[in-house]
């Protein structure tokens, strides 16, 4: 098979070559056919995730049909339409597995960082983490769901019933949360770098009530922010920007520094919370009201080989919506 495997960190990916793999027992061989890009790439890239492995192959925004199955797995079967996320496996033994809370197990893998990923034509997954996808969308289009969605997903439950909300930094995830706001009957507030109309703009397509630079303050208080940009100084930005009992929701998995701010921003009940990767509820749960609303996402695609590519045009903030790697 074809794949971009990161070597090591601050390195470019490289295109290798190497046998098809084989799943093993409660294991399927997954053949991708589409594989989104996701700022989290970047950060491995970059080398700020300290349990990465490293070589390994990036990716954990999957699509592709199950080619093989291993021994004991029962719910999938050759043929079936199957998306991977970024929760590849948990202990289930944990404190935190047995109370529901999947999502901060003490042992996890992860798809793309600690286990190879889908920048490549084959991937293996453990069936059981492994999501059912919808007909009616087609592979590129769902791939940003499988990570994009589903932490922009568990970031806007976190919100709670906030009717007016602040999106911070408009990309993959913003734009399915905008959608899903918008069938919510929530008022949508965008804030972009400063001076990147074109993003503004996009966010205005999708429903937001206003649009502009981060540097900017809200039109009116908010009831929740969520940060998506990864960038500690929103964290108080954020905080001025929403009412008494708010909350700023972080997002991301890497942030820069948050600053030293005055108590009284916080003050009020306000409240700061970040998300930690998904269950696989938050799967079957966001996979059912996206079909509902219809999420439609917007992708650029690249092929396998120009990944790289892809990263930068991301890391450039050039890219309106998600990028999605195809292999055919």
């Amino acid at each position: 098979m074809h794949a971009m495997i990161l070597r090591s960190p601050r390195t470019a990916l490289e295109l290798t070559y190497g046998a098809d793999p084989h799943p093993d027992v409660g294991q399927v061989a997954v053949e991708v056919q589409a594989c989104g890009v996701c700022r989290t790439d970047l950060h491995l890239v970059d080398g700020e995730l300290p349990h990465a492995r490293s070589p390994v192959i990036p990716g954990h925004e999957i699509v592709g049909t199950v080619a093989a199955v291993g021994a004991r797995v029962t719910e999938l079967a050759v043929g079936d339409r199957v998306g991977i996320p970024w929760l590849g496996w948990t202990c289930g033994l944990c404190r935190y597995c047995r109370a529901g809370q999947e999502n901060l197990c003490d042992a996890p893998q992860f798809t793309g960082c600690t286990i190879d990923g889908g920048y490549a034509d084959y991937v293996v997954a453990d069936s059981r983490y492994c999501f059912r996808l919808p007909a009616g969308f087609s592979d590129i289009e769902l791939a940003p769901w499988l990570c994009a969605g589903l932490i922009g997903y568990r970031a806007l439950r976190k919100a709670g019933d906030a009717r007016r909300l602040g999106i911070y930094g408009f990309g993959a995830a913003a734009h399915i949360i905008a959608q899903l706001a918008r069938h919510e009957g929530r008022e949508m507030f965008a804030f972009t770098r400063p001076g990147d109309s074109a993003a503004q703009s996009f966010a205005r397509d999708l429903g937001a009530a206003w649009a502009a630079g981060s540097d900017e303050d809200a039109p009116e208080k908010l009831d929740a922010a969520i940060l998506l940009a990864p960038v500690g100084a929103l964290v108080p930005k954020a905080l001025r920007d929403v009412v008494k009992g708010g909350i700023v929701v972080c997002g991301g998995i890497h942030m820069s520094d948050i600053p030293q701010f005055p108590y009284d921003i916080l003050w009020g009940e306000r409240r700061v919370c970040s998300v930690a990767n998904l269950t696989r509820q938050d799967g079957l749960d966001f996979i059912k009201l996206a079909q509902e609303v219809p999420v439609r996402t917007t992708v650029t695609p690249f092929p396998l080989e120009r990944a790289n590519e892809a990263l930068a045009a991301l890391r450039e903030g050039t890219l309106s919506g998600a990028a999605v790697l195809t292999m055919t």
